[in-house]
């Protein structure tokens, strides 16, 4: 199949490309921008006149539910709602049930996922069987069965002896870790940031030192083992100063901001809305103002969805005991832009956080649009505006903390390896 994407205005962050150029796909590869390939005939032509073409998002940290909470959502529907969001690549938690410890289910995840012929999978194995802490898993069999790095998800390590062997291990053989900075037992059953607005509301809360504390015990022993380092999901100021120092230092590591924490802060939970109760928690103002202004300095490398979608009747409960957790997928794009609009920063720096930095970070061939790379890319229409709302959502998971927003930036066409995967 031969395609010709028309008229678009093209973005490009990796190529520094900003400019109308008609993109031309053969095989599913690109083959040509602005210059049309000899002996070229479009079998389809797509006009995306008064459109922006990039590159297919690339999404840091979504749980796809399976195997084993198909109950929440399926692999199914949550790859349709990346597609539809203009993902074409994701990394999933390992904390599904059974946890991400056996090659032979990563194995069979991929596969599956190849075979629905929708966005790219990319596994992330649980750096500790069962995700305990206590024993390393087999990493290098989980590596040739696919897996792009190591995390424990929300799960921290509280012994750091095995944080050190996880990291010399990891550095030995070149493997990044996927790491939440949260001291365990400072922030045991806190669902809230600890501040003025959790104690009004009688939430237990979890201080930002929770962060702060291991944050400084992963990044000491970083520093002493050399491993290769993605702090996922900051959500502090003062972590925000302390990935900035160890840059300076020179650590090989990087970090991205979950979109919730771009935008929301602990006041959004002043009416108990359990959509709000997310890991980490929503901050403080402060704590967002440098989020916002690490990202823009490119102190953090990336935005990730953090997409948890869970059941409605889980967000029904009382806020303390409704399920952590919202949909994110389809509002990567969206979040990322409005993010962007008030930064006052173009289209170009926007894209850039959630295309080319992500998959540099994953290590995988993806987020940019060379010539001879697989045409994975995204249309989309930046000026068009959508309401959030759950009939509006692919994902089977419609609880969002953004329900009832109106927000920019709307997906019209997907393409993965040079097929039409979606179209609104």
């Amino acid at each position: 199949m031969k395609i010709q994407i028309k008229n678009g205005r093209v973005i490009d962050p990796k190529n520094n490309i900003d400019q109308q150029l008609d993109v031309y796909i053969a095989a599913g590869k690109i083959v040509g921008l602005g210059t049309c390939p000899a002996d070229f005939t479009a079998n389809q032509s797509l006009d995306a006149s008064g459109l922006i073409v990039c590159p297919g998002l690339v999404d840091l940290s979504a749980r796809l539910r399976e195997p084993g909470d198909e109950y929440k959502a399926s692999l199914v529907s949550e790859l349709q709602a990346a597609v539809a969001g203009g993902i074409t690549s994701l990394a999933c938690q390992p904390d599904t049930d059974p946890v991400l410890d056996e090659p032979g289910l990563v194995e069979m995840l991929k596969h599956k996922a190849k075979q629905l012929q929708l966005a790219h999978v990319y596994p992330l194995g649980a750096l500790t069987r069962q995700l305990h802490g206590k024993v390393l898993s087999e990493m290098g069999e989980l590596r040739e069965a696919g897996c792009v790095g190591f995390s424990q998800a929300n799960i921290a390590i509280s012994d750091t002896q095995v944080l050190w062997r996880a990291m010399e291990y990891a550095a030995t053989f070149g493997y990044t870790l996927f790491l939440h900075a949260e001291e365990p037992f400072l922030a045991k059953d806190g669902v809230a940031h600890d501040g003025e607005v959790a104690s009004r509301l009688g939430l237990k809360g979890i201080p930002s030192a929770a962060e702060v504390i291991a944050l400084a015990s992963i990044l000491r022993i970083a520093e002493e083992t050399g491993a290769k380092l993605h702090i996922s999901r900051l959500s502090t100021a003062e972590g925000v100063a302390m990935i900035r120092n160890a840059k300076l230092k020179g650590l090989n590591i990087s970090c991205d901001v979950s979109a919730n924490n771009l935008h929301l802060t602990e006041h959004d939970l002043a009416y108990f809305d359990a959509n709000c109760h997310l890991k980490p928690p929503l901050r403080t103002q402060r704590d967002q103002d440098a989020l916002r202004a690490g990202l823009k300095d490119g102190t953090i490398d990336a935005i990730c969805s953090d997409h948890t979608p869970v059941q409605d009747d889980a967000k029904l409960a009382p806020f303390a005991e409704a399920e952590v957790g919202a949909t994110g997928l389809e509002l990567l794009l969206a979040l990322s832009l409005k993010w962007a609009e008030q930064e006052k920063l173009d289209l170009r720096q926007a894209l850039k956080h959630v295309t080319q930095a992500s998959a540099q970070i994953l290590g995988i061939a993806a987020g940019d649009l060379s010539i001879n790379s697989d045409a994975d890319i995204c249309i989309f229409d930046a000026a068009t505006y959508w309401q959030v709302s759950p009939g509006a959502l692919k994902s089977q998971g419609k609880n969002s903390p953004f329900t009832g927003l109106e927000l920019a930036g709307k997906v019209k066409t997907t393409l993965v390896r040079g097929v039409v995967v979606y179209q609104s």
